[in-house]
């Protein structure tokens, strides 16, 4: 099992920033891929970004690309996303997740946190 717990959510004026965290515990961080969802009122949970299990690769979702950021820290088992120049379409609740298998880009993914809310004001 894998526990993961995300932070750093919050209210944000457009264009403005934020970094999200999820801090992963009970095996090994380092043997997954970890991505980023979203899911905003009403719609679809979403792909946002994942990254590869050594920081190595990263993958990002077209509607994100050049705007935010996933990178990794295994020696805190935690992994990040930088988001900038955020626009209120970018408002959803945020979960990371825990994933195995190949594609390391497109991975299983068998854990999930709890999310975190980020609202981007008009």
């Amino acid at each position: 099992q894998v526990q993961l717990v995300e932070s750093g959510g919050g209210l944000v004026q457009a264009g403005g920033s934020l970094r999200l965290s999820c801090a992963a515990s009970g095996r090994t961080f380092s043997n997954y891929a970890m991505g980023w969802f979203r899911q905003a009122p009403g719609k679809e949970r979403e792909f946002v970004a994942v990254i590869s299990w050594s920081g190595g690769g990263t993958y990002y979702a077209d509607s994100v690309k050049g705007r935010f950021t996933i990178s990794r820290d295994n020696a805190k088992n935690t992994v990040y996303l930088q988001m900038n120049s955020l626009k209120p379409e970018d408002t959803a609740v945020y979960y990371c997740a825990a994933g195995s298998g190949s594609p390391w880009y497109s991975p299983k993914f068998d854990y999930w946190g709890q999310g975190t809310q980020v609202t981007v004001s008009s």
